[in-house]
């Protein structure tokens, strides 16, 4: 399952630089497929939605620091647990339990999003 950060996130930013896939994004600020992966071209997002990697898309979250779901693999393949958990200071950074996903499926994530 992807991770995510609960309403308690403190905003130290601890998380955003430890994440090997570059899926955590400070509050209110846009994201894209491209930043910090090797893509090039269309990506289709896990909800059908086909986007241009360069193309910026709309925060997930305003008031807090989130994670896109379509980039991150639980550090799957880098790290033995997500390091954005391992350096919350406030635990904040939690499995998503409405994405549950297999070693397999994170891996396969991995695989796309570092060609």
């Amino acid at each position: 399952m992807a991770i995510i950060i609960t309403d308690e996130c403190i905003n130290c930013g601890a998380c955003e630089p430890e994440c090997p896939n570059n899926a955590i994004y400070e509050g209110g600020v846009e994201w894209s497929m491209k930043d910090g992966t090797n893509l090039s071209g269309k990506y289709t997002l896990e909800n059908g939605q086909e986007v241009d990697v360069n193309s910026k898309q709309k925060p997930i979250i305003n008031e807090y620091y989130y994670i896109v779901p379509d980039k991150c693999t639980e550090c799957v393949g880098f790290h033995e647990e997500p390091q954005c958990a391992a350096v919350c200071p406030v635990d904040c950074c939690v499995p998503d339990p409405d994405r549950v996903e297999s070693k397999e499926e994170l891996l396969a994530r991995k695989e796309r999003l570092h060609l």
